[in-house]
């Protein structure tokens, strides 16, 4: 029968999994499972090769970092997809004896294929972004009902207190003076019907210009966070609607992941022109996302938004981060080509 290290060979061997270790001469050492699919070579083909001799130099290349990385005590957790098929891989240090390699780290690996995850995964965000994209045209419904129909009759019952008001003024004091009392209430009211229908709608990008949209999107979320939060809008800022719209969409979405659930004290709302394009940054110094979720592919509701209204608009959206040290959203509207 055999002895616990005989049982974890075993495992090892029979598991759905790959595993290796890359000493720090870079040689592939103790392979277990079926490396075919990952590394284009059977476990015993590998044996003894080094990364570069295994694969094309753009892969190579990218598979050197990885192990770089793992040999100076970093962990790197990353989805590949390969042949069309995605893996889930993950490069770990290993401590190895000093007698053997005094102050050294071999790279230890794991991979597992997560094609049929993936697909399923694929499903479900599609089946996500449809119920956005349906929101967001219920949510333009109610905003022009409420600007075009609910503001619009609000207005007019307005102008016909005025003229109650005008008509009894020298008759009742008194019931000018109730009629007043009803008309400022109207008026706030109307205030925030209007409010909510900028917020349903972000046309007011459209109607205003980014910069005052940000603004008004500034004063909302001072009203539930008491942070600082700052916006740094470029004055001489031009962008066509779509990218605009867009970039306002990002900002509310990252402002909401940001204030809910980052624990930051410090917000900020940068657009500016670069070199490259004009770029939309949402910063703050909170706790930032999981680095695993992230590269493993896992969304949430908020950052698949940010991803529909980036591909939307055009945009270009990258988003940086490390536990302790804060997020940053990015968005790049690209110069066209020429110019």
């Amino acid at each position: 029968m055999p002895d616990s290290l005989g049982f974890a060979e075993l495992l090892l061997r029979q598991s759905p999994a790959c595993h290796w270790v890359v000493t720090p001469d870079g040689i592939f050492q103790a392979i277990y499972g079926d490396t075919t699919g990952l590394f284009g070579r059977a476990a015993e083909a590998i044996a003894g090769k080094t990364i570069g001799q295994l694969l094309e130099p753009a892969r190579a290349k990218v598979w050197t970092a990885r192990l770089r990385r793992a040999m100076e005590g970093e962990a790197v957790v990353q989805r590949e997809r390969h042949g069309g098929r995605t893996w889930y891989v993950e490069v770990f240090p290993v401590r190895v004896p000093e007698a053997r390699w005094p102050g050294k780290c071999c790279a230890g690996g794991v991979a597992r294929e997560t094609t049929r995850w993936v697909s399923a995964e694929q499903e479900l965000r599609h089946t996500v972004l449809g119920a956005l994209k349906a929101q967001e045209f219920e949510r333009q419904t109610v905003s022009r009902f409420l600007h075009d129909s609910v503001g619009q009759n609000l207005t007019a019952l307005g102008l016909q207190l005025d003229l109650i008001r005008m008509d009894l003024e020298g008759l009742s004091p008194a019931t000018c003076a109730r009629v007043g009392e009803v008309q400022t209430l109207l008026g706030e009211m109307m205030e925030r019907v209007r409010e909510y229908s900028y917020e349903l709608n972000p046309a007011e990008v459209e109607r205003a210009g980014l910069r005052a949209a940000l603004d008004r999107l500034n004063a909302r979320f001072r009203g539930r966070y008491s942070g600082t939060l700052r916006v740094n809008v470029s004055p001489t800022l031009k962008l066509d609607p779509a990218p605009a719209r867009a970039m306002y969409q990002i900002a509310q979405e990252a402002l909401e992941n940001a204030v809910q659930h980052s624990g930051c004290s410090t917000i900020e709302i940068a657009i500016k022109s670069t070199r490259t394009g004009t770029a939309l940054e949402v910063r703050d110094n909170g706790r930032g996302f999981d680095r695993e979720d992230l590269a493993a592919g896992r969304r949430g509701l908020g950052l698949l938004s940010m991803e529909h209204y980036a591909a939307q608009g055009g945009l270009e959206l990258t988003i940086t981060n490390g536990k302790e040290k804060g997020t940053t959203v990015r968005a790049l509207c690209p110069k066209p080509v020429g110019r």
